[in-house]
């Protein structure tokens, strides 16, 4: 038999989405993939409801249905200021998880390096394989997960093609700083860097932080490819309507690698998502509340344990530091914990470009009733 392709030799199937499987198996409640189990706004259950019954069963215009592209092309203004025209900016995608590959093959050809802050979401290193590129990584050093300039530098200066900027980070809940996104700008321009941005927790983030678009910092625009979705705003993941906005040029050709990839996102599901996008602005401010809640109860059980963990500043995950427990493999002591403490967490490893077995991830995207159970059960890995 002839042998398969070797790229495919180079990763493994994700081990968030295996988590869940093992979450099921042992009937443990599942903190380890990020998806709410909560229901969308009513705005859109009734939209949805309505489109299913409206003629758009046909594909929508590959790029996006137009009245989305309209729609997020006022969201994206009101909330960066940038101008977006959605006949040229924007493409309509199956998730932010298309639109992250669309991105990296527009810009991007085999052989070229792509940057990543480590640890980092485990499909970019997938991306970089799946299309040839070399992934590059540059260490966030917990607890506050900072990263040197002087080491960010030497990867920028090593020819690089692209950089993935994760912002609020997922896997680690860092909001980065102006100064440090103004850091990263600079070694840019200074290196014709194109930055891919992931910024799907655009509107969780907890104050003090705030979050700064990449693309409005000065110069930015033009070499930004912002990746984002509207899965995790509105409760949305299965909907899979993710979005590409960039510049004319990029869009035209990332346009194509769209086409070529999926022909388009779900018809019925782009019109419905418009009434989403339509809700007032007190539903954005209402989304960080009821998430910082929410994070306050996890981590309320979490302190009672005395177990250490880095604070989520933005997103809703939190990385959990299992070092005490001694195992040797996080992965190990993942499935120890579904199994016998009844709650599922993703390990740490699969998020870090070195061998690292210290932490697991949580996530909180869940009803308070889910997270005071799934508390309950972790107060069984209190420490004496």
């Amino acid at each position: 038999m002839p042998k398969t392709s070797r790229r495919t030799s180079r990763f493994t199937e994700s081990l968030i989405r295996e988590m869940t499987r093992v979450a099921l198996r042992h009937g443990a409640i599942n903190l380890s993939q990020g998806f709410p189990d909560h229901n969308p706004p009513r705005e859109l259950l009734d939209a949805g409801k309505q489109e299913m019954d409206a003629d758009h069963h046909q594909y929508a215009i590959t790029w996006g249905a137009p009245p989305l592209r309209q729609a997020l092309a006022e969201k994206i203004t009101r909330f960066t200021g940038l101008a977006c025209d959605p006949e040229q900016n924007l493409i309509v995608t199956c998730g932010a998880t298309e639109a992250m590959m669309v991105a990296v093959m527009t810009v991007c050809d085999p052989g070229d390096k792509i940057g990543m802050f480590s640890p980092f979401y485990e499909n970019y290193s997938a991306d970089a394989i799946l299309t040839g590129c070399v992934p590059v990584h540059v260490n966030l050093r917990p607890p506050a997960y900072t990263f040197d300039v002087a080491e960010l530098r030497r990867v920028f200066a090593d020819g690089l093609k692209a950089f993935v900027l994760c912002n609020p980070s997922n896997p680690c809940g860092k909001v980065f700083t102006r100064a440090e996104l103004q850091q990263i700008a600079a070694l840019a321009g200074e290196f014709d860097v194109w930055i891919i941005t992931d910024e799907v927790y655009e509107h969780i983030v907890f104050a003090p932080h705030e979050h700064v678009y990449f693309s409005t910092l000065p110069g930015m625009a033009e070499r930004t490819i912002m990746c984002s979705s509207l899965s995790k705003t509105f409760s949305i993941t299965g909907w899979r309507l993710g979005y590409v906005f960039a510049a004319p040029s990029v869009v035209a050709q990332g346009r194509k690698v769209h086409d070529f990839l999926t022909v388009g996102a779900a018809a019925p599901l782009q019109h419905a998502v418009v009434a989403g996008l339509k809700l007032p602005a007190g539903y954005y401010a209402q989304l960080t509340s009821e998430y910082a809640a929410r994070r306050d109860i996890l981590l309320s059980y979490l302190d009672q344990t005395g177990l250490k963990y880095t604070r989520p500043q933005g997103a809703y995950f939190v990385m959990l530091d299992i070092s005490p427990f001694g195992y040797v493999s996080d992965v190990e002591f993942a499935h120890w914990m579904t199994r016998e403490i009844g709650v599922a967490p993703v390990p740490g490893s699969v998020f870090f470009s070195v061998p690292e077995h210290r932490y697991v991830r949580l996530n909180f995207a869940k009803k308070d009733e889910t997270l005071h159970a799934a508390g309950e059960r972790l107060l069984k890995l209190k420490r004496g």
